[in-house]
């Protein structure tokens, strides 16, 4: 991996030259938030956010989309609507970066995804370090630092930005500018090394998952899973904002007056009463409480067992957005027997 570094006050500059890579796509603030959007001027882009309402996966999983469409003379036609754009995302922090990265062991194993393995193809990833808040626990998840899943990953170092290079892609951005990239001195490891101790010492969240699959297999009968299914709304604001879950409908439309029509999946949640709803009205999860138990028994032991791994990398998006305020990293301390606590 090259190393090289940037000095901040040229960071607009770069990012007017690598616009022939592609639309650039950088947080923006909106409705008291964050949001990735296309930029019309580079001063909209915000990159010292704390996170975005919805990750970066709308961009490479779509909230909706259309499969194929359906006409009687020619038969099925698959879309290939918005495949082939070509977006630099900027600013990725990360725990999104890795978040991709287990959404591509999902879509592109056994059975990869055309759909998000073309716009995986197309997307140039750019990160940026951040600085955790009071929801951020992905130190604890192993996903505050990644070392592949970018093309370019910018580090603060004051005056200037420490870059690694993460692809042949990244690379080239790099060439394109010229001579804009230094090389780094001594003086520049030495921050970066300071400022990523900083960092280890602001979280001030912390979670043990070592032994969790373990642990929540001995706590199958809790009754937590009861006290939280009497809170759960059951309205899927976790699901929708986590960077890592991935369930979709498919549903079928047919254009009225035709035999035209298309098939589309939507997002889905497995808190909806309806997500386990199979024909002839059985629901293999009826109670709030079973789905609830479903959702935090997939991402911790369910999907390590296949992946090696928790599926949750700790962004902080569910317990920000929880009406209720479940707070996942209270249930995880609740069910290992140790008391949360919250450092303000």
């Amino acid at each position: 991996m090259k190393i090289l570094k940037l000095r901040k006050d040229r960071l607009d500059f770069f990012a007017s030259v690598v616009q022939q890579f592609g639309e650039v796509h950088a947080p923006v603030e909106v409705d008291g938030g964050y949001a990735f959007r296309r930029l019309s001027r580079w001063s909209e882009a915000r990159l010292n956010y704390p996170r975005t309402i919805l990750p970066p996966k709308k961009y490479f999983l779509p909230q909706r989309e259309t499969l194929f469409r359906f006409v009687p003379e020619k038969g099925y036609v698959p879309s290939a609507e918005g495949l082939d754009t070509r977006i630099i995302l900027f600013g990725m922090h990360a725990c999104d970066i890795y978040s991709l990265n287990i959404l591509d062991m999902v879509f592109g194993g056994a059975y990869p995804d055309p759909y998000y393995q073309a716009r995986r193809k197309h997307i140039v990833i750019i990160g940026i370090d951040c600085i955790p808040d009071k929801h951020c626990f992905c130190r604890s998840m192993r996903a505050d630092f990644v070392d592949h899943g970018f093309d370019l990953f910018f580090y603060d170092i004051g005056d200037y930005y420490l870059t690694m290079v993460g692809t042949a892609l990244g690379d080239d951005m790099v060439l394109a500018t010229g001579p804009l990239f230094e090389q780094p001195a001594e003086a520049d490891v030495d921050e970066y090394k300071r400022r990523s101790s900083n960092k280890r010492a602001a979280f001030q969240l912390e979670v043990e998952i070592r032994d969790l699959p373990e642990i929540f297999e001995m706590e199958y009968q809790s009754g937590i899973w009861d006290e939280l299914g009497e809170k759960c709304l059951s309205c899927g604001s976790c699901s929708m904002v986590c960077p890592t879950c991935y369930c979709y409908d498919v549903a079928d439309s047919a254009d009225l007056g035709t035999r035209d029509g298309a098939r589309m999946r939507i997002w889905d949640s497995c808190l909806f009463s309806t997500h386990a709803l199979v024909a002839g009205g059985e629901n293999f999860r009826h109670s709030r409480a079973s789905r609830i138990k479903f959702r935090f028994y997939h991402k911790q032991r369910g999907f390590v067992a296949e992946y090696g791994r928790p599926s949750c990398v700790g962004c902080g998006r569910c317990v920000a957005a929880c009406p209720v305020k479940i707070d996942i990293v209270e249930v995880l301390e609740r069910l290992r027997g140790v008391q949360h606590a919250v450092s303000h």
